[in-house]
């Protein structure tokens, strides 16, 4: 097939990884565990960390075949389309199946219920997959391009409450079939895109049956969806559908969280536990492939924001695995030779960094115009000891970082340089912009349309980790001193992204997921996705940062899109919209009990379905037998 082309090449995977502790022994020593030295490792030769099979299943060793996952943040919600958090995400891997997926390993996309990557057409445009014919729902009804074209109208619904999400599928012009070939599907794309196939990840194919019982959806096409000028609103049975579609039953309700994956949500405790059961006879039983395969039993997710009983339940074995821990505690873990016994631990590098927003646009009323102009907002960066803050919160391990670009990305922009910790420095930037103590109480203030404003806000900041209350307090001691007053305000994840979503803020603390493929920054750095409530919390950009972000997103050479991309480093950095604080490095723990043990540097960090556990039989016996 001369005009088109597969995947291989597509893509340009040039990045540098910086790994931590990347050796594959089981040693109990915490000198091996505590390796904190960072060697540069090009990713055509390390991807991963592969970590050998305990030799002897040790006697205090539960031989239960049920995975306790800690976490320190549950779901927002579990809605196929319109939930946001990274623990949604992760755990929908298991129970939900999607056209395209990750290869941690390699660092690609892989197909999951397609055939194979898709063939591409000559002009970028046209992308035709096959549908696997042994994956089927838990009714046992196949996947078929009716539950396709199903989920993409479902997301693209302007009715469907997920405007975060929205941007990636606006490039989506059709799904078209094939008479001659019922299984092969074409997405018709409007224009020749750099995550024209990776997005496809971020969408779980739904059962047509399930969620449009009465097929409203096939009423509707995607160019009246994509037509500004469509009366969604309007149609009596498109809002009906909708209504239902994004209610509360659909995110929590385990009798409605429903997927093709080969866990189901068996019972969720709210601020407790969320517990994934194996399916009996899935489809996937018996694969060779390791993405399919489902080794334990049940999976609990198991909520513990306290450091201390933290630190207790590892060290009586009642967790198996983690990557949410701090660097502080599992430090403090890995001084315990049991616990180097019991555990494979490494610190490894991510594609997360940290970050505290502030609001530019706010409405004036609830919430002041604080942070309204780039001098004000450099002198807060310069307010945030976030040196002090890795000693004390991270001990020295996370890296700081300048803007939105990974540093592990060849388009990172190295020119720029790290703001520095500098009071006097802020306080006279403050004094530029018109903050001024003029009333001898401390705190600074301004005069805005005819109103005395008071420089003091509330620092939002999650209540999930005792990391984000020390970087709270660290901040708010350091900007007092220059007359800032940032009032601590620990809250819910779920009333953070609300409040962010709905623009009712002044700062917040939290950190954003990366990967490894080319980035769309549309969602999160278009002016676009402030309008509509999407994740530009703060209202940054305008028209010279939005042309970069359209450009960025349409230029295929990986060469002429790094020049863009650098420049757009360049006006984030100058207009200092978020303090940047860290790009930082994963916590993995894992139980030795368990076999099959990977880090990937990729999120979620680990691949827990195919953590298989170990036994006194076969090959651990022999080896102990020698052993004595």
């Amino acid at each position: 097939m001369g005009i088109t082309r597969t995947l291989s090449g597509f893509f340009s995977f040039t990045s540098l990884l910086f790994l931590t502790a990347c050796g594959g022994d089981n040693s109990s020593s915490s000198e091996n565990a505590n390796d904190s030295l960072h060697k540069k490792v090009n990713v055509t030769d390390v991807k991963y960390i592969r970590i050998d099979d305990a030799k002897n299943f040790l006697p205090s060793w539960s031989k239960e075949n049920i995975l306790v996952y800690h976490d320190i943040s549950e779901p927002d919600d579990m809605h196929p389309c319109n939930g946001l958090s990274v623990s949604r995400s992760e755990r929908m891997g298991y129970t939900q199946t999607y056209i395209i997926g990750v290869d941690f390993q390699n660092l690609k996309p892989r197909p999951v219920c397609v055939k194979a990557l898709p063939e591409i057409s000559a002009d970028g445009l046209n992308f035709t997959y096959e549908l696997r014919d042994d994956i089927t729902f838990d009714d046992g009804s196949p996947i078929t391009l009716e539950d396709i074209i199903f989920t993409f109208k479902a997301c693209k619904n302007p009715l469907t409450n997920n405007p975060h999400a929205k941007p990636y599928l606006d490039n989506l012009e059709d799904i078209l079939t094939d008479k001659a070939s019922p299984r092969k599907f074409t997405l018709k794309m409007k224009r020749k895109y750099i995550q024209n196939i990776v997005f496809l990840a971020d969408y779980p194919i739904m059962q047509r049956t399930f969620y449009d019982k009465e097929n409203i959806l096939a009423k509707y096409s995607f160019s009246q969806f994509d037509d500004p000028n469509f009366k969604a609103d309007q149609q009596q049975d498109l809002n009906k559908w909708a209504a239902e579609f994004n209610s509360a039953k659909y995110g929590h309700d385990p009798k409605f969280l429903v997927g093709a994956g080969p866990y189901f949500v068996e019972k969720w405790d709210a601020g407790q536990e969320m517990i994934l059961a194996r399916k009996k006879n899935h489809w996937s039983f018996g694969s060779s492939n390791m993405y399919e395969s489902s080794y334990p039993d049940k999976i609990v997710f198991k909520l513990n924001k306290d450091q201390n009983s933290q630190i207790l339940e590892f060290k009586t074995q009642t967790l198996d695995a983690t990557t949410s821990i701090s660097t502080k505690t599992l430090i403090e873990l890995q001084k315990d030779s049991n616990f180097n016994a019991n555990y494979n631990a490494r610190f490894t590098d991510t594609y997360y960094y940290g970050y505290m927003c502030m609001n530019q646009k706010p409405d004036g009323i609830k919430r002041q115009p604080l942070f309204t102009d780039k001098k004000t907002r450099r002198a807060i960066a310069m307010l945030v000891p976030l040196d002090d803050i890795n000693k004390v919160v991270n001990k020295g391990k996370n890296k700081r970082i300048v803007g939105p670009v990974s540093p592990l990305k060849p388009e990172y922009n190295s020119d720029l340089k790290l703001i520095p910790f500098d009071i006097e420095g802020a306080k006279k930037l403050l004094d530029e912009a018109g903050w001024k103590d003029t009333d001898g109480d401390n705190i600074r203030d301004k005069m805005v349309d005819g109103k005395k404003v008071k420089f003091e806000f509330d620092l939002n900041y999650s209540n999930s980790d005792v990391a984000w209350k020390d970087i709270s307090q660290m901040t708010s001691e350091a900007m007092y001193k220059a007359g800032v007053k940032a009032i601590m305000n620990p809250l819910d994840f779920s009333v953070i992204i609300g409040n962010a979503n709905n623009h009712d803020f002044d700062m917040m603390i939290g950190g954003w997921g990366g990967s490894f493929a080319p980035e769309d920054y549309t969602q999160i750095w278009h002016t676009s996705a402030w309008v509509t409530k999407g994740s530009n919390y703060g209202g940054f950009g305008n028209a010279e940062s939005d042309a970069l972000i359209d450009s960025i997103k349409y230029e295929m050479d990986d060469d002429k899109r790094a020049v863009l991309v650098k420049k757009f480093q360049q006006i984030v950095y100058d207009e200092q919209p978020y303090v940047f604080m860290f790009s930082s490095l994963r916590r993995n723990v894992i139980h030795k009990r368990f076999g099959n043990q990977e880090m990937y540097f990729e999120r979620p960090g680990n691949w827990i379905t195919n953590l298989k556990l170990l036994s006194n039989t076969g090959t651990m016996a022999k080896a102990a037998a020698t052993a004595n």
